[in-house]
């Protein structure tokens, strides 16, 4: 009897042994599983000035083919309101304004992270009028009594508008224009109001209006008459992946990226 209570007793220390093995051998062996998957992939939000919504969107499945662990999320918008938006707090990586002055003012709120500020990119600033309209052919004929409405970006927080503003001013014509203008709360808003034939003539960018058929360019801004067309791009202090944020960085400003923007309009800025 007492050999086959020892017996006994060996046998079931042996299976908790045997049981006490498997499972420290699973705890020390990686967990692959969903949750490992998730934590592997990085989602970065780039807030970015709306005249760059395609030129950006068609850059996104490239870099996807390069980085398929990273999700790119654009947050597009009026580079004063998405200003205001990343001084508010709101979760953003990477920042790309359409003028250096909203960057320029994160920037001394000590919001950008480093040597992270670069100039991405440049414009050019057109005047275009709906796709059939023979009315006018040049800056000068906006002050002209054919045309009652002419749309603009607001100066205060779209770009274009300040841009369209300095054109206006330089040309000596501003006074004639303002009782006419319409605001856009962004680029793409002035390109509708004319592409729509809801305004005579709007000021907008080079790289919005090139590719839209609904309307024409008819003259182009003097360099002179404004501000330089710069879009500077920066990573935001705030990110929490910013090893990943500046190899987009990186890559925005790559060869294979700016030729994709120069498809788009866009002009490389040396």
């Amino acid at each position: 009897m007492l050999l086959k209570k020892n017996i006994l007793i060996y046998l079931s220390l042996s299976l908790i042994a045997f049981f006490l093995i498997i499972n420290l051998t699973k705890i020390n062996q990686p967990q692959i599983n969903n949750q490992a998957i998730a934590n592997d992939t990085v989602t970065l939000t780039i807030s970015a000035a709306t005249s760059l919504q395609n030129a950006l969107k068609a850059i996104q499945p490239k870099y996807s083919q390069l980085q398929p662990q990273v999700n790119i999320v654009y947050n597009f918008g009026a580079s004063g309101s998405l200003q205001q938006q990343i001084e508010q707090g709101a979760p953003v990586d990477i920042f790309i304004s359409a003028a250096i002055e909203q960057m320029a003012a994160l920037d001394v709120k000590n919001l950008l992270l480093p040597s992270s500020r670069r100039n991405l990119l440049s414009n050019k600033i057109v005047l275009i009028v709906p796709k059939n309209s023979n009315k006018i052919n040049s800056f000068a004929d906006l002050t002209t009594d054919a045309l009652t409405k002419i749309a603009l970006g607001i100066p205060e927080t779209v770009p274009v508008g300040k841009y369209a503003q300095e054109v206006l001013t330089s040309l000596g014509i501003i006074d004639a224009v303002i009782p006419k203008a319409v605001y856009g709360k962004d680029v793409q808003q002035v390109l509708n109001y004319v592409a729509t034939e809801n305004v005579d003539a709007g000021i907008v960018y080079l790289s919005n209006a090139k590719f839209n058929d609904q309307v024409k360019i008819v003259a182009t801004a003097p360099e002179a008459s404004h501000s330089p067309v710069i879009y500077p791009i920066a990573i935001l202090k705030a990110t929490k992946n910013p090893q990943a944020a500046k190899e987009l960085e990186n890559y925005l400003l790559s060869p294979e990226a700016q030729n994709l923007f120069k498809q788009h309009g866009f002009i490389g800025v040396n």
